[in-house]
């Protein structure tokens, strides 16, 4: 437990663990006394420096692997959420422009119906 902090290791919620048995065909009738533990990316790095034989070392690999993917699609769902915040900021510029068009053909309008009125 010394090896594993909080920051690298925490126990699941009774949600988590049933949302996670759902995802399994696990057996009911077995169990556990205890919720199971989870690692994170850095438990993951310290699991992979204890354990040494070939599967874990296999294991560990993996899991790195899909840290990486996940780091991968957060930071390039950032980047779509940082575009589509941009074309918002976008549009409410082209609103803001086009209402200031229409108060101008407005003026203008008024301003014809105004020359007209005073020369009929």
């Amino acid at each position: 437990m010394d090896r594993f902090p909080e920051d690298f290791m925490f126990q699941l919620t009774e949600y988590e663990f049933q949302n996670l048995k759902s995802l399994f065909a696990t057996s009911s009738w077995g169990g556990r006394r205890t919720l199971p533990y989870a690692f994170t990316e850095h438990g993951v790095l310290m699991l992979s420096s204890v354990l040494n034989s070939k599967k874990a070392i296999q294991v560990n690999i993996q899991i790195m692997r899909i840290f990486n993917y996940f780091r991968k699609m957060l930071s390039d769902n950032a980047n779509i959420v940082m575009e589509l915040e941009k074309l918002k900021k976008s549009i409410r510029n082209q609103d803001q422009n086009i209402e200031v068009i229409f108060k101008y053909l407005d003026e203008l309008s008024e301003k014809e119906n105004t020359s007209k009125a005073e020369k009929g």
